[in-house]
C-alpha cells in the first residue's frame, strides 16, 4: 500500500532541514507584536503561522511585544493584542516577553560593536543623513562623524544615555559599507535620543534603539530558532544577520520570510483606521466592519473559521490577494452544524389567522439544526396573531413568486398550511396586516399529503416575541471603486456599509441569548449578540454573514 504524500510548505522544508543537519535541537517560534494598534487579520495568518509550526515540532512559542518606540505606544494595544491572540488559540503559557526588557541587553550589544570598532556616534541631521545614503542606483558617501575612535565613541553615546542630548541630535550608526547595493547595510541608525517616558521602563532611558537593531537581538536572547515574517522583511536580512554575528550570539536565530496576507477591498492600514475612528465613521477599532481581529470577533466570527481560512490561503513566497468571500465562506462552513437556526422578522408585518382560536396556544417541536440532530429540539408557541417578514407578501405579486398574495395558500414552518384572504394598509399604502385562514389538518409531522404547496414562511408568535435591535453589514468600502482614491489616496466609503432596523421581532427563545452568542436567521444569514451594545433589556444583534456566497472552491 502506497505511503501518503504529506505536502510541505516551504518554511517547513527548511525547518526540517536544519533539524535533519543539526543546526538546532528543537523549534523555537514567536509572534512580535509592536504595541502601537490593533490586530487584524493578517497578523492572525502570522500568529497562527508560528505557534502551528511551534505545535507541529513540539517546539516553544513565544509571545513578545517589540515595544522599542515609546512615541506611539500603549498598554490599551498590549491589552487588546494579548485578548486576540488568546482567543484566536495561540497559548504562550509562561513565554510572555517584552522588547523593553532587554533594554540593557540592547545597550551593552552598542558598547561592544563600538568597541569592534563597528558603531560610531554621528552627529549629521536626518536630512543630512538622507542625502549621504544614496540611491538605488548610486552609492552613499561616508559620513565625517564615520572615523571618531572608539573612546570618542563611547565617551559620546555615554553622553546621549545621560540625557544631555536634545533629541535628534545625534544617533549612533552601524559601521557596515555606504557603498552596499543594499540600502539597509548603508551605515544604519542603530540607536537614538528620544526624551519619552515608556509604558515599560518609564524614564530610566532616553536613548532608544531601532527595530532593525533591537529585534534580532530580542530572537537571539530568548534563543529563537526561526524568525518568520513576512516578505517586506527580506531585503532587512543581511542586517539581521549582520547584528547577530558581530554581536557574537552563539546559535543565532535564521530569519525566513513569507508573503503577506492581503484581502480585496478591506482597510488595514492603521492611519486610514484611525481617522475613521476619529471621525465617528465607525465606532472603534472593533467596529464591526473593519477586519481587525476584535472587529471579526465582535461581528461574531469563530477562532475556527479565521483558522480554516488561513490554511486555506496556505504559506507562499509569492504575492497574492484574496477575495473576502472566502472568509465568509469559511464562517458559513464553520456555523452550520454548530448554530440553531432560528426564526426572527426583520422587517416585520402583522399576520392575523382569523380561523384559529383566540386566546389559544399551542406549543410546536421544532428541530434546532436539521443537518445536526444532536442540538435537539425546542418549544415554539403558535397562535392567533404572528408575525412575517413583509418580502413575503405581495398584494400584486409576479410570476414564480411562491409566497403569500391573495388567494394563494403557503406553509408556515413548522406549523400549518395558510391562505391570504385580505390584506390591511395605513394611510401611505403600506401593508400592515394580512389576514389568513388555516387548514388544522395540515399541522407538520401529521403525514399530510392531500396537496401540496410551493411556498414555505418562516414566521414569530406575535404575543410572544423578542423585540431587538439588527445591524445589518456591508462592506466598508465601495467595492466597484476600489479602496482608496486614486486622486487623493483618501477612501472611497459605502455609504450604504450599516443599515440598523429597530423594530425587529424574534422568537422567544431569543430572550435567553447571552452576549457573544451566534445562531442563523432562517432566510436571512448568520447572525451575533453584540458584546459591546447589547443587554438583558435591548438585545443587539449583528449579522455575521448572508447565507448566499459568492465563492467558489477552487478545483482540485
Amino acid at each position: 500500500m502506497a505511503e501518503e504524500v504529506v505536502s510541505r510548505n516551504f518554511i517547513e522544508q527548511e525547518i526540517d532541514k536544519d533539524l535533519k543537519e543539526g543546526v538546532y535541537d528543537h523549534v523555537c517560534t514567536r509572534f512580535p507584536p509592536e504595541p502601537n494598534g490593533y490586530l487584524h487579520i493578517g497578523h492572525a495568518k502570522s500568529i497562527l503561522l508560528n505557534y502551528g509550526l511551534a505545535q507541529e515540532y513540539n517546539g516553544t512559542f513565544h509571545m513578545r511585544f517589540d515595544d522599542t518606540n515609546p512615541t506611539k505606544e500603549k498598554m490599551e494595544f498590549v491589552d487588546s493584542i494579548k485578548a486576540d491572540i488568546e482567543w484566536l488559540g495561540a497559548d504562550w503559557g509562561d513565554n510572555l516577553f517584552f522588547a523593553s526588557d532587554y533594554f540593557d541587553a540592547m545597550y551593552e550589544c552598542a558598547i561592544k560593536l563600538i568597541k569592534k570598532g563597528k558603531a560610531y556616534i554621528c552627529d549629521l541631521t536626518a536630512e543630512e543623513i538622507r542625502e549621504y545614503r544614496g540611491t538605488l542606483t548610486e552609492a552613499g558617501k561616508n559620513s565625517p562623524y564615520r572615523d571618531r575612535s572608539v573612546e570618542e565613541n563611547l565617551a559620546l553615546f555615554e553622553e546621549m544615555r545621560a540625557g544631555g542630548i536634545e533629541d535628534g541630535k545625534r544617533v549612533l550608526r552601524a559601521k557596515i559599507d555606504m557603498a552596499s547595493p543594499n540600502i539597509n547595510m548603508r551605515d544604519p541608525i542603530i540607536y537614538r535620543v528620544a526624551h519619552m517616558t515608556h509604558h515599560n521602563t518609564g524614564d530610566k532611558w532616553c536613548i532608544y534603539p531601532m527595530y532593525d537593531f533591537a529585534h534580532p537581538i530580542e530572537d537571539a536572547i530568548e534563543k529563537i530558532t526561526h524568525s518568520i515574517c513576512t516578505l517586506e522583511f527580506e531585503d532587512h536580512r543581511p542586517l539581521y544577520d549582520w547584528v547577530v554575528r558581530e554581536c557574537e550570539f552563539e546559535n543565532p536565530p535564521r530569519q525566513i520570510e513569507f508573503a503577506k496576507l492581503y484581502l480585496t477591498n478591506v482597510v488595514t492600514g492603521k492611519r486610514y483606521i484611525k481617522k475613521l475612528v476619529e471621525d465617528g465613521i465607525v465606532d472603534g477599532w472593533d467596529d464591526p466592519r473593519l477586519v481587525s481581529i476584535a472587529a471579526l470577533r465582535r461581528r461574531g466570527f469563530t477562532p475556527e473559521s479565521i483558522k480554516m481560512f488561513v490554511d486555506m490561503c496556505g504559506v507562499s513566497k509569492a504575492q497574492s490577494s484574496v477575495d473576502y468571500a472566502m472568509l465568509e465562506y469559511c464562517i458559513r462552513e464553520d456555523l452550520k452544524l454548530k448554530k440553531p437556526r432560528m426564526m426572527a422578522a426583520l422587517d416585520p408585518i402583522k399576520l392575523i389567522i382569523d380561523n384559529y382560536p383566540e386566546g389559544e396556544t399551542e406549543y410546536l417541536d421544532v428541530a434546532n439544526n436539521l443537518e445536526n440532530e444532536a442540538l435537539g429540539f425546542r418549544k415554539v408557541p403558535f397562535g392567533r396573531e404572528l408575525y412575517i417578514e413583509r418580502d413575503d407578501f405581495m398584494e400584486e405579486p409576479p410570476k414564480k413568486y411562491f409566497r403569500l398574495f391573495p388567494g394563494n395558500e403557503v406553509r408556515l414552518m413548522h406549523a400549518y398550511f395558510v391562505k391570504c384572504e385580505s390584506f390591511e394598509k395605513d394611510e401611505n399604502g403600506n401593508v400592515t396586516v394580512v389576514h389568513c385562514t388555516y387548514d388544522p389538518e395540515t399541522k407538520q409531522g401529521t403525514g399530510f399529503t392531500g396537496r401540496k404547496v410551493k411556498g414555505t414562511i418562516h414566521w414569530v408568535p406575535a404575543p410572544q416575541a423578542v423585540k431587538a435591535e439588527v445591524r445589518l453589514y456591508e462592506n466598508l468600502v465601495d467595492e466597484e471603486k476600489g479602496v482608496y482614491n486614486k486622486e487623493d489616496g483618501s477612501l472611497n466609503l459605502n455609504p450604504n456599509s450599516l443599515e440598523i432596523r429597530t423594530e425587529c421581532y424574534l422568537e422567544p427563545s431569543f430572550a435567553d441569548a447571552k452576549q457573544g452568542d451566534s445562531f442563523q436567521f432562517v432566510r436571512n444569514g448568520y447572525f451575533c449578540l453584540d458584546e459591546k451594545d447589547s443587554s438583558a433589556d435591548h438585545l443587539v444583534f449583528n449579522r455575521i454573514v448572508s447565507l448566499k456566497s459568492s465563492f467558489k472552491l477552487p478545483k482540485k
